[in-house]
């Protein structure tokens, strides 16, 4: 059940960070997208081309509004912070055909494409737009 109040909602990610630093890199990407798939979701609340005001990870939890872009922005917060030793990169992308997946360690896994697992096939699709962990870590 997704929490109701800022104060749950921010506590509870902080128990999914520290949960998924002591799980296998798998598991944890699991962990990550399970738990943002259950947020509120909402057709519509942010676009690509206002990346340069998208919400920081705490503003996101504030707002409690959830499209699937804000969905993979929040997944993609999530594995930076978390600071995997097994991450080598995941970046949240917009494909030609409208879908914004999390793609991880190369596209090995893609997130936030199944609320129920993370696909590990590969990406047969033209990327559009991306928003990488670099960035998230230059920012926070």
């Amino acid at each position: 059940m997704w929490r109701k109040d800022f104060n749950s909602r921010l506590e509870s990610w902080a128990q999914l960070r520290i949960q998924c630093q002591q799980l296998n890199f798998e598991k944890s990407l699991q962990s990550i997208n399970n738990w943002w798939a259950e947020s509120p979701w909402q057709s519509y609340y942010l676009h690509w081309d206002d990346q340069s005001t998208w919400p920081d990870p705490w503003q996101l939890l504030e707002d409690n509004i959830y499209c699937e872009l804000a969905r993979g922005l929040g997944i993609l917060y999530t594995i930076s912070l978390t600071n995997h030793k097994d991450l080598t990169s995941a970046e949240l992308v917009l494909t030609e055909d409208g879908y914004n997946l999390v793609l991880v360690n190369q596209e090995k896994y893609i997130l936030n494409w199944n609320s129920e697992v993370i696909v590990n096939t590969p990406l047969a699709r033209k990327i559009k737009k991306r928003f990488t962990h670099i960035q998230v870590n230059q920012q926070y």
